[in-house]
């Protein structure tokens, strides 16, 4: 099977006092994206901060190509979880890089758009911004494994 290529263009980027990307403690650390000023007037957030959430979509741009996982791993390199493969987990070592995380919609300023949650280091590209909306939530129970329980205990905190 043959694949064709896609190019993106990010709409923006992230603003943070992280330029790390340490695993816990995202809900503390202060962030915005800016949008582009080239592509975008204020227009393009209007009427997003009616919305309690917005889910970011973005790209791990500092993952070096030698990181990139295919296959499995133990998440965060922890053996006493299982071996998990690349895409029954979330970490930035993904194929395509891309991040995509649901944050808390503090206020819009122009341009920026002010979060809670947003766990995506300073100069991250955006891809997207999406409002939440109830009826694209999970339908029906939702379930995982123990060990991502564990993984996120401090990931917010």
């Amino acid at each position: 099977m043959t694949l064709r290529k896609i190019g993106l263009h990010p709409v923006g980027t992230v603003r943070s006092e992280r330029s790390e990307p340490v695993d816990d403690g995202w809900d503390a650390i202060p962030a915005h994206i800016e949008l582009d000023p080239d592509q975008f007037t204020p227009e393009a957030l209007f009427g997003l901060d009616t919305f309690s959430h917005a889910e970011v979509v973005f790209v791990f741009d500092q993952v070096p190509d030698e990181k990139i996982e295919r296959g499995a791993r133990h998440p965060r390199g922890n053996r006493d979880w299982p071996l998990t493969g690349i895409f029954a987990q979330r970490g930035k070592n993904r194929p395509n890089r891309i991040g995509v995380t649901v944050c808390r919609v503090l206020k819009v300023e122009g341009l920026n758009l002010y979060l809670e949650g947003l766990d995506a280091i300073d100069g991250t590209p955006v891809l997207d911004i999406k409002p939440v909306m109830e009826g694209f939530l999970p339908r029906g129970d939702i379930r995982e494994p123990d060990w991502s329980k564990a993984l996120m205990a401090g990931y917010w905190d």
